[in-house]
């Protein structure tokens, strides 16, 4: 086919290189002669463009993707045929594969990985709304941009949800390296197959290989029907809990626990990138464009130096400003500034004061799990700002389902102090919580040893507060111990809890 390049398609596009090559057709990268501009060209072989379903589907490939305007997938232009040789015109995308990106860095960092799915989870949601299933999706057919975005491309075995014959004879299509339980098993496919595909390319990006190999390619596809994804976690360690969740329930074998549909999935991911984000303070590569994306319950569980990076001089030079005018806004008031978040907009019941604490005495606590309950953002309940929160992990079966009894928080009050309430504030009540108290130099490591119960019970509004019993001793550690979820609610989530001791009398 090389020998086709220099020559014109319907005289007007120049075929300058070939860039691809497949069973079916070659694709070109192309001069479109009348916009002038670089275009890609899927060319079909002449002699399988005589088996008429083949050329049934390749005319339905560009039927159907010319349905779909969506910035992360490859758009259709144009589609003719020239001499017998129908092609398909598509938007030229400068850059490489994903495949060759996984080659090339052996494996992605995690919020990376995460941003890419994302990404192409959105374009498959475009897809599905269409009623139409890609049924090949691998990290060879997704293009990453000069920017770095991704863009789904090759929709060459899809068909839409109403359709009959063709590929429903039980023939399997699809790389068997990502292929679905169901598909490989000659079983007719939805969107949920395109779910399990991309749960595969991710668990790519983030361990650097694909889960099975085999002597064949139809021994890999039997390993996807009979045997157990591997654990990300032990492979790729610091992946988060909630992320290993996600990518389990991608991979589920059993439909009925698998994403349902793609909404539901992304939602999902962008709660893990949001996570990760959180957990590092950082981002990466494409996760920096696809934070800004981010519906608002999301984001802001981002830092809000992550969401709105600037400049490390200019973040220097505004710091320095702001020292110096709250300096001097201090000494003309002639006030003195107190250690830690201060009362911020908690009100103090009468007779009691707010326990001033530091910004770095919140700490996550989960004894009986990874102990990791979203370490990055335990910060956030003591910053006096109701619009961030913490949140506990997802236990889509409760905490019963992923066998434990509670996992919290605890805050420092070091050296100690005897606090006579809590307050927590949630927007999402109706959960349950029993507060303990500790001393020591350190939070003890177990909930059953050094803890002592001060009160609890049903969070019931969303600035709940809960009288404690110190019996007049000070306690450096007061720990929230979740124990119970909200109704149907996988998590809960915590933007604020306070401290209040009894009001000091000056003698």
């Amino acid at each position: 086919m090389s020998t086709l390049v220099g020559m014109q398609l319907s005289g007007r596009y120049r075929l300058d290189a070939q860039i691809g090559a497949g069973g079916m057709s070659t694709v070109y990268r192309a001069f479109d002669q009348t916009l002038e501009r670089q275009v890609a060209i899927k060319l079909m072989h002449r002699e399988i463009a005589s088996d008429s379903d083949q050329l049934e589907r390749f005319r339905r490939e560009a039927r159907a993707v010319a349905q779909l305007s969506h910035p992360h997938i490859v758009g259709v232009i144009d589609a003719g045929e020239d001499e017998g040789r129908p092609y398909i015109v598509f938007e030229y995308v400068e850059g490489e594969t994903l495949k060759e990106r996984i080659r090339r860095m052996g494996r992605l960092p995690v919020d990376e990985a995460l941003a890419y799915a994302i990404e192409i989870a959105r374009a498959l949601g475009c897809a599905h709304s269409h009623q139409i299933v890609h049924r090949d999706v691998k990290p060879q057919n997704v293009l990453l941009d000069g920017e770095g975005s991704a863009k789904v491309t090759d929709f060459g075995i899809a068909r839409t949800l109403d359709q009959e014959g063709l590929t429903a004879d039980g023939r399997v299509l699809g790389t068997t390296d990502y292929v679905s339980p169901e598909q490989a098993l000659g079983h007719d496919v939805n969107g949920q197959s395109d779910i399990y595909s991309l749960g595969v390319v991710l668990y790519e990006m983030l361990v650097g290989d694909v889960p099975f190999h085999g002597e064949n390619q139809v021994s890999v596809a039997m390993k996807h029907v009979r045997e157990d994804m591997p654990d990300l976690q032990s492979r790729r360690p610091e992946a988060s809990a909630t992320l290993a969740s996600v990518l389990e329930r991608m991979t589920d074998k059993d439909l009925r626990r698998r994403y349902p549909d793609v909404p539901a999935l992304v939602a999902d991911l962008e709660e893990a990138l949001a996570i990760e984000a959180a957990r590092s303070g950082r981002s990466t590569g494409e996760a920096t464009a696809v934070l800004r994306t981010l519906p608002p319950s999301a984001r802001r569980r981002v830092p809000f130096r992550v969401r709105h990076p600037l400049p490390i001089l200019g973040v220097i030079g505004l710091l320095a400003v702001i020292v110096v005018i709250v300096a001097l806004l201090l000494r003309e008031a002639g006030v003195t500034p107190q250690r830690g978040t201060g009362s911020g907009k908690v009100v103090a019941p009468a007779g009691e004061s707010v326990v001033s604490l530091a910004r770095t005495s919140a700490s996550d606590y989960d004894p009986l799990g990874d102990n990791d309950e979203h370490h990055g953002q335990a910060a956030l309940v003591v910053d006096r700002d109701p619009g961030t929160t913490w949140t506990t992990e997802s236990y889509r079966d409760g905490l019963a389902g992923a066998d434990k009894a509670g996992v919290g928080i605890y805050l420092d009050a070091k050296p100690g102090v005897e606090a006579v309430r809590m307050e927590i504030q949630s927007a999402e009540p109706g959960w349950k919580a029993e507060i303990y108290g500790a001393t020591g130099s350190r939070a003890p490591a177990s909930i059953d040893s050094g803890w002592t119960k001060l009160g609890g019970g049903t969070v019931k509004s969303d600035h709940q507060r809960f009288k404690l019993d110190a019996a007049g001793k000070k306690y450096r550690f007061y720990l929230v111990w979740i124990t119970e979820l909200p109704p149907g609610q996988p998590r809960v989530e915590i933007s604020e809890i306070a401290l209040f001791q009894r009001e000091q009398k000056s003698r």
